[in-house]
């Protein structure tokens, strides 16, 4: 039996695996569900905090409060150090992640009879591009809040690495693997050597031929879902009387679900009484007025990503909106979505080529394509980075489990 857990602290989800003879690794989290949505909603009305499947649920009946998610996405920028209103109380970042991580482990110990000091986190090739400083900041900062809510011992290892020790433990010869992880915050990838035989080698360095990811992920593409299908709807790209365009932050703030309490601001709300005023549509910024009124930031937002999701599987989409005012309902359509997120692919794909230049290894001579993370449903992602490696065999993996599933094998590596 292990003496450490793997977490996978994600933007979207958060799992954490523990090894045990007899036992799936994977512990329940929520109602005997391995997955914990990365979601806090501080009830203003019952003056309660609540995580996961129960914050939705509330936020989503209408009680008053204020809901966070994406959270992991603070890690790393500027607005960590900064705090957030909650009940008429300043409440500073840092202390929130410290909150949903402290539940996370609150949870994991519940589910397993005992409790954990020692734990294998996850983190992305790049919390931050192009910026080492910044990327070694988050994972500090992750560190800090995992040390002030219990854990005293931790190691960190790249997400797409984990995910390749869970499809290992899966395998009966040796494969050169792609691993693609596209999760709600990165796209990250890891080109691996795997084999029983070298599953057993406790120093896996030498197997892996490279590391790479970038800072786009399942929030980018509701951002550009929304911004391209929704946002239109409450004003998006129109105008005033003057012929200037209604500046376009209110809609960024509500299309990018970590800016989306950005938009309930007294000052944002004055702004945009005197803008509707002066809106040569003014039926659509009403719109936008009384969502706002309404904070329903955060329902639009999951209301692209059920559209998001139902596009994997169909062409057209029947999107019912009916909490605007007036109701809507909007046809989303695949092809408009993929030219919405046409230059984020294009950043994936560079990086996977990037990926095995920096190797030196031919498409051909890759294997396997194994893909985790819940955003590689996205089905042209998916397409374009199979096409690069148009030989290799494509394999799903348990696409919120297989993170959490592989930090737990190395938990046992690190701290036995």
């Amino acid at each position: 039996m292990a003496i450490a857990c793997g977490v996978d602290f994600g933007t979207s989800n958060s799992t954490v695996g523990w090894v045990r003879p007899g036992h799936p690794v994977m512990l329940g989290l929520e109602e005997g569900k391995t997955t914990l949505p990365s979601v806090v909603f501080f009830n203003a009305e019952d003056e309660e905090v609540t995580f996961g499947r129960a914050a939705l649920a509330e936020y989503l009946a209408g009680y008053e409060g204020r809901l966070m998610r994406s959270m992991k996405s603070l890690l790393g920028t500027s607005l960590i150090d900064g705090q957030t209103e909650v009940g008429g109380r300043a409440l500073p970042f840092r202390a929130l992640l410290a909150q949903f991580i402290g539940e996370v482990k609150r949870r994991a110990e519940q589910s397993a009879g005992r409790q954990f000091t020692s734990a294998v986190f996850g983190r992305p090739v790049h919390f931050i591009d192009d910026s080492k400083e910044n990327d070694q900041l988050a994972e500090d900062t992750l560190a800090e809040v995992a040390r002030s809510v219990g854990f005293k011992d931790i190691a960190f290892q790249f997400e797409p690495i984990a995910a390749a020790f869970d499809y290992e433990s899966q395998i009966a010869r040796e494969e050169l693997v792609l691993i693609a992880d596209i999760g709600g915050g990165t796209s990250d990838f890891s080109l691996v050597r795997l084999s029983p035989e070298r599953a057993k080698k406790a120093e896996r360095r030498d197997d892996i031929l490279a590391n790479g990811g970038v800072h786009i992920g399942g929030t980018d593409f509701d951002k550009y879902l929304s911004l391209s299908s929704v946002m239109p709807l409450l004003g998006y790209g129109s105008r005033l009387r003057n012929n200037s365009e209604v500046p376009s932050s209110y809609f960024f703030n509500l299309a990018t679900w970590h800016t989306i309490n950005q938009a309930y601001t007294k000052k944002m709300w004055t702004q945009l009484s005197d803008l509707l005023r002066d809106a040569a549509e003014q039926e659509k910024l009403g719109r936008l007025q009384k969502l706002i009124d309404q904070r329903a930031g955060h329902w639009l937002a999951m209301k692209v990503e059920e559209g998001k999701i139902a596009l994997s599987d169909a062409a057209k989409v029947q999107l019912s909106l009916d909490r605007l005012s007036p109701a809507v309902t909007l046809e989303l359509d695949r092809a408009q979505f993929d030219d919405a997120i046409g230059h984020l692919v294009g950043s994936v794909e560079n990086t996977v080529l990037s990926l095995l230049r920096d190797a030196g290894v031919a498409p051909a001579d890759v294997d396997t394509v194994f893909f985790t993370g819940g955003s590689s449903g996205v089905r042209m992602l998916r397409e374009r980075i199979g096409a690069l490696v148009p030989s290799a065999r494509k394999v799903e993996g348990d696409l919120f489990g297989s993170i959490g599933a592989g930090l737990a094998l190395d938990a046992v590596r690190k701290f036995g």
